[in-house]
């Protein structure tokens, strides 16, 4: 993990990052932890995010926070021992994104703010982007990133000196392929003049007020790694993506390589782990058993000859012998009989227990 004093302080700026939202994507990994709490490479998501943070020499964060606020502070604390200092807000009641960033206005000191989703994997140049943020006298700039289907995304066109021209909403033929990659830059004013105490929308109300008000929106576009962690599918490939050394952390609690194996795990010598794979703490992998970018979390058990891949395993669930995992979720304590198969999608709850061969997808057992 990077050191506290790896990196000089960023003056006149500071970050807010947007943590309250409930993760129902994600369900059922979300109901024991907020979306950016769980397991990612080792260990919670937001320390990736407060990693590269810290690395651009910015030292304040303020958590905005709601669903299980409690789990931030009682992981993270007052930030010293990433090296920052860090203050958590609670939502008084669901907030939008602007909302939730006007809720923490009087916490805030400094000219310029970094406004992260707190569900968002991304290798953007933070220094570069508030550089440009300040040079082009920006009232708010914006991350953009080229994406190659912008029809699942509100699009975000931008002139020949990079000012954002509109704001335009999912379309099957956009007329441009770079979108809003959840990441601002404002000047604190802005912030300030955002409506108090009700749900605010920064796509669908702030940022085209102010474009009809004259204020200037920069687009700072980049090619760099971007990842929404929203979906199953999606959580396991970031994370097996930061094990991999593709995506950009100083939090990983080892080095980049084919697997992330943490303390106490007992992996069998006939067993395969790769393609980014995380054995959490205690994990046990059973004879000629396969793990390929997947996230085992803590005390997940897998028998033999059971074949995990692009899936994600539970604290404490064990996956039977045989069992076959491709593109599932197993939530927390869930028992999978041997012999099962769950595809694409599958997701089970916590607790469920499954018989062997209770679920199949071929025809024999």
């Amino acid at each position: 993990m990077t050191s506290p004093n790896d990196h000089a302080p960023t003056r006149g700026a500071e970050a807010v990052v947007l943590v309250g939202g409930r993760g129902t994507r994600l369900r059922p990994l979300t109901l024991s932890a907020p979306k950016p709490m769980l397991p990612t490479a080792g260990v919670p998501f937001l320390t990736h995010l407060l990693s590269r943070i810290r690395a651009a020499g910015i030292t304040r964060v303020v958590l905005s926070t709601s669903y299980q606020a409690e789990t931030f502070a009682e992981y993270f604390g007052d930030g010293s021992r990433l090296g920052l200092e860090l203050e958590c807000v609670v939502e008084p009641q669901p907030l939008d994104t602007a909302g939730a960033i006007r809720n923490v206005a009087d916490r805030l000191s400094e000219p310029d703010v970094l406004v992260f989703n707190g569900d968002v994997l991304s290798g953007v140049d933070l220094t570069a982007m508030l550089d440009a943020h300040r040079s082009n006298a920006a009232d708010v700039t914006l991350h953009l990133v080229k994406v190659a289907d912008p029809s699942r995304f509100g699009c975000v066109p931008t002139d020949e000196h990079g000012r954002v021209t509109a704001f335009l909403e999912k379309t099957p033929d956009p007329p441009v392929d770079q979108v809003n990659a959840g990441c601002y830059a404002f000047r604190r004013e802005v912030v300030e003049a955002i409506p108090e105490g009700r749900p605010v929308s920064v796509e669908r109300e702030t940022f085209p007020g102010l474009l009809e008000s004259g204020a200037r929106l920069q687009g700072h576009v980049e090619s760099s790694y971007w990842l929404d962690l929203g979906t199953p599918a999606a959580f396991a490939r970031g994370s097996a993506d930061l094990v991999l050394g593709r995506a950009p952390t100083g939090a990983l609690p080892g080095p980049t390589g084919e697997s992330l194996v943490l303390r106490d795990a007992a992996i069998d010598s006939t067993a395969a782990v790769s393609g980014g794979s995380t054995v959490g703490v205690g994990c046990v992998v059973g004879a000629n058993a396969r793990i390929s970018g997947s996230t085992l979390f803590d005390g997940a058990r897998v028998a033999e000859g059971a074949d995990v891949s692009d899936s994600v395993v539970g604290a404490g669930a064990v996956i039977g012998a045989g069992v076959v995992l491709s593109g599932a979720v197993v939530a927390d304590g869930a028992v999978i009989g041997a012999g099962c198969e769950l595809l694409d999608g599958a997701r089970v709850w916590p607790g469920v227990e499954l018989p062997p061969c209770g679920v199949r997808f071929s025809h024999d057992c």
